[in-house]
């Protein structure tokens, strides 16, 4: 990818409501967000106007996100409002005056231990803020809401692979419970009013421009400090590493595929990754988990340095082990996540060495 010196800019109501008569209008919400910005980039790239928002929070380095609003704004047919999604007035009339055939909802508070000491960040963002997107996808005609939820869900469940017909209903973070209740308030606004809805279940995504509070990024950045890196539960925790680029296609795949009711759907055998209603789950991930000290080790090799490990208990909230079950993607669009994670730490890297010095500041932009 290269830089760009294009200034950030935010339409305001005007220039929203003179975006008319395109072929395909869809809102990416979290746009500036590392999900949503490799997302509004891909629908950018096929033709599709992106209306973009994000509340451009500091959880992490806003510059970050400035910078991949920058890129996007290289392409004419991407417009971007800084907007709080919990601001309900603001969001009833952003949704009536815009005509959005799809709503692809990315934003959320991320974060699992985050979760912990600040607990009222995921109310107002997944929770006020999701019900905000239900509503005007609602009351505007809103074709299809595609939503980004978690492996997180999956909580206490043992069983492997975590399938979407499995039972999810004991989180283990308040940040898993919210995407949980995002799953439900979702299923209720698709039975109550016929609104469409898509579910995704994404398993631990990584990938260049990805967020600096994921493993991924904290690990490259101490050691090429030569900082120790923390690593929980001894090494042997276990992800279902996803590279964004396979995280994208299955978005944008299940995003023109509708659901419909589940005819054989059973109330006496209730099946949770199906419905009566227009609604629909699925997991989104690698299908191959890899353990937490076999990943270290890959990104040494790449990295061409050790990383000094500070070994500790695994933490409140976190899970031992995800791995995800993907038959009903593979059935459904026919595509499954295939980017092996040696060929996604290259990747990874290869970016970061390209956009931070070695302090790990991020570089000046170049043209």
């Amino acid at each position: 990818m290269g830089r760009t010196d294009v200034p950030l800019t935010i339409v305001g109501q005007a220039s929203r409501l003179s975006i008319k008569d395109v072929m395909r209008k869809i809102l990416v919400t979290g746009a500036a967000g590392f999900i949503g910005f490799h997302l509004s980039k891909k629908l950018l790239e096929s033709g599709d106007t992106v209306i973009g928002i994000d509340n451009l929070n500091s959880y992490y380095d806003v510059n970050l996100k400035k910078a991949r609003l920058a890129i996007l704004k290289n392409h004419n047919n991407f417009h971007f409002t800084k907007m709080e999604m919990a601001n309900r007035l603001e969001m009833e009339a952003f949704f009536r005056e815009n005509e959005f055939e799809t709503v692809l909802n990315m934003a959320a508070q991320a974060g699992v231990r985050y979760s912990l000491t600040n607990p009222y960040a995921y109310i107002d963002s997944n929770i006020v803020g999701f019900i905000n997107i239900l509503e005007g996808c609602r009351h505007n005609k809103v074709k299809h809401l595609v939503f980004a939820s978690s492996s997180s869900v999956y909580g206490a469940n043992t069983r492997m692979p975590f399938s979407i017909h499995h039972n999810v209903d004991h989180p283990i973070s308040l940040y898993a419970a919210t995407k949980k209740a995002n799953e439900l308030m979702a299923h209720t606004y698709a039975s109550l009013y016929n609104l469409p809805c898509t579910g995704l279940r994404f398993f631990t995504v990584y990938g260049p421009w990805g967020r600096p509070d994921m493993a991924m990024f904290l690990f490259t950045k101490a050691i090429l400090e030569g900082k120790p890196i923390d690593v929980f539960n001894h090494g042997k925790m276990k992800r279902d590493f996803t590279y964004i680029d396979d995280i994208i296609e299955g978005v944008v795949r299940i995003a023109d595929k509708i659901p419909q009711p589940d005819t054989e759907w059973n109330g006496d055998n209730p099946d949770p990754g199906t419905s009566f209603a227009p609604y629909k789950i699925y997991n989104i991930g690698n299908n191959n988990p890899v353990e937490l000290m076999g990943f270290i080790n890959l990104l040494e090799e790449c990295l061409g340095k050790e990383a000094q490990k500070n070994l500790l208990p695994i933490q409140p909230g976190d899970v031992p082990a995800t791995y995800a079950d993907v038959d009903d993607l593979m059935k459904d669009v026919g595509f499954k996540p295939k980017t092996p994670i040696e060929e996604g730490i290259r990747k990874f890297v290869k970016w970061y060495r390209e956009y931070y010095d070695e302090a790990g500041s991020l570089k000046p932009f170049r043209a």
